[in-house]
């Protein structure tokens, strides 16, 4: 493994297929979940990144008791954001109990940062989104389409509740997005032409606006 980056917020090499978690997931169980099923290299030092899916893609995890705790997870977020060196994708625990404080998250991470937000309602649903996360990024277009298929349903559940949280979109039109663009990475590379052929034009706007406003 290649040496971490000075600040934790620079790229870092991750083997093809692999994802790279904070020593402090060890044993988690998130980091159960995903085990057997990817695989996890554990690294110290990584602060304010909780799992690196590419050397230039990355997962920031808010839990519940962050959530609940205050604001201290605002420092992270815009260090990473500040970076330019990351993307970086912000999962965060909706719960019941963290669900009051949740529009003040999305505020944050979504309109003042221009960050991709995906909430999930435990460690288990996220470990199925990071998984699907880190298939779309090592997916190859050769690969055989029902297998593609068989594999995006391993996260459904919480991919169809990322897609409902993006403006505009809700518990009607997600199923739809996802008919037409089965993965997030996919929806957010949709142009405004084919968005529109999906969920009509007011709609259509409002997504393409959240993947590719400025930042």
């Amino acid at each position: 493994m290649e040496g971490n980056p000075p600040d934790g917020t620079g790229p870092m090499h991750v083997p093809f297929g692999h994802i790279v978690a904070n020593e402090k997931w060890r044993g988690s169980q998130l980091a159960q979940g995903m085990q057997g099923k990817i695989k996890l290299v554990f690294e110290d030092g990584l602060t304010p990144i909780d799992f690196y899916l590419s050397s230039k893609s990355c997962i920031l995890y808010i839990t519940e008791a962050e959530l609940v705790a205050g604001n201290g997870y605002r420092k992270r977020l815009v260090r990473v954001r500040n970076s330019n060196k990351l993307q970086g994708i912000v999962v965060v625990e909706k719960t019941q109990m963290s669900e009051q404080y949740f529009p003040a998250v999305q505020k944050f991470t979504v309109l003042d940062l221009g960050m991709v937000l995906l909430p999930v309602a435990s460690q288990m649903e996220a470990s199925c989104l990071i998984i699907q996360l880190v298939q779309e990024q090592t997916r190859e277009p050769s690969k055989n389409p029902f297998l593609r298929k068989k594999r995006a349903q391993v996260s459904e559940p919480a991919l169809l509740r990322s897609v409902q949280q993006i403006p505009g979109v809700g518990k009607v039109k997600a199923p739809l997005l996802l008919q037409r663009f089965p993965s997030i990475q996919q929806l957010s590379n949709a142009s405004l032409r084919e968005l529109e052929a999906v969920v009509g034009p007011a709609a259509a706007r409002r997504i393409h606006a959240f993947f590719t406003q400025p930042r």
